[in-house]
């Protein structure tokens, strides 16, 4: 399982966010996704750790902390949700 942490500043790296996590137990990998024209971090992270107590301990304690001028959203991330590109949108592809 892995954490979800939303409302990161966008100057964030992956160290700076490593060391929060570490003060909560082992971090086995963070993720910081960017922007696929632009390069810029998109605001959000996703931090795998050890153990599930170590990813409890660190949502109880993240959880609303103001870290960097921002308010942290750290919950349980959601498994991703299969988009599939097929799927309608509304148009009509009749040919």
């Amino acid at each position: 399982m892995s954490i979800y942490v939303g409302n990161l500043s966008y100057e964030i790296n992956q160290e700076d966010l490593s060391e929060v996590f570490a003060e909560y137990g082992t971090v086995k990998r963070v993720h910081i996704p960017t922007d696929r024209e632009t390069g810029r971090v998109r605001g959000f992270a996703f931090v795998e750790m050890e153990s599930e107590s170590d990813e409890d301990k660190a949502i109880e304690a993240l959880d609303g902390a103001e870290w960097m001028e921002r308010n942290l959203k750290v919950n349980k991330a959601r498994p991703r949700e299969n988009r599939n590109s097929f799927s309608g949108g509304g148009r009509n592809n009749r040919f």
